[in-house]
C-alpha cells in the first residue's frame, strides 16, 4: 500500500493533473519510505530475501527522492541535473528489471508491479535525459496503473488472507 498509493500520487503530478505539492512528499517519506523499510525488517524476519530487498530498497527509493528534491533548497548541495537525474532513474530501472526477473517465480499481480514499474522508471529516465514533456506525461499515466497493480495487490493478500480463501485472485504463480 505504502509503494502503490505514493506511486500514484506522484504519477498524478507526472500525468499533469497538479502540481508537485507537500502531500507527495510527505507520502515519499513516511508511508513510501518508512513503512516500507518497517515492512522490509519485518521480511528479514521471516526470512524472504525478495521481500526484505523489494521493500528495503523501494523505501529508501521514496528517501532519496524527495532529498534529491529537498536537499538543495538549504543551499549545502547543488541540485541534480536533468541527465543525472535520468542516470539515477535508469538505475533504478535496472535494479527493477532484476526484481521483476525474481518475482517470475511469484504470483501473476506481483510480476505485473514490477514489470510496469521497470517500464516507468525507463520510462522517467528517457524523460529526463532526452527532455521531452511527452513521456512524462505517458509515464504518469503508466505510473498510475503501476501504482493501482501495487494497490490491488496488497489490498487481495490482506483480504484474501483475512476470509481464508481467494475474493480478489493474484494470479498464483504454478510451480514446474
Amino acid at each position: 500500500m505504502g509503494f502503490g498509493m505514493t506511486t500514484i500520487l506522484l504519477n498524478i503530478h507526472n500525468a499533469g493533473f497538479f502540481p508537485a505539492v507537500t502531500a507527495i512528499a510527505a507520502m515519499g517519506i513516511f508511508y513510501g519510505g518508512l513503512a516500507q523499510i518497517i515492512a522490509g525488517i519485518l521480511e528479514f524476519r521471516k526470512g524472504n530475501t525478495f521481500g526484505v530487498t523489494a521493500f528495503t530498497s523501494y523505501g529508501f527509493f521514496w528517501l532519496t527522492l524527495v532529498a534529491i528534491w529537498y536537499l538543495p533548497t538549504n543551499g549545502s548541495v547543488a541540485p541534480t541535473d536533468k541527465l543525472f537525474l535520468g542516470i539515477y532513474l535508469a538505475m533504478w530501472g535496472i535494479f527493477t528489471l532484476f526484481m521483476f526477473i525474481g518475482s517470475l517465480k511469484a504470483n501473476r499481480a506481483l510480476q505485473f508491479v514490477f514489470a510496469s514499474l521497470t517500464l516507468l522508471f525507463f520510462l522517467l529516465a528517457i524523460h529526463n535525459i532526452m527532455g521531452n514533456d511527452a513521456i512524462l506525461t505517458f509515464a504518469g499515466y503508466e505510473g498510475i496503473v503501476c501504482g493501482a497493480s501495487a494497490i490491488y495487490l496488497a489490498m487481495a493478500e490482506v483480504i484474501n488472507e483475512q476470509f481464508g480463501r481467494t475474493i480478489l485472485p493474484i494470479g498464483a504463480h504454478k510451480p514446474h
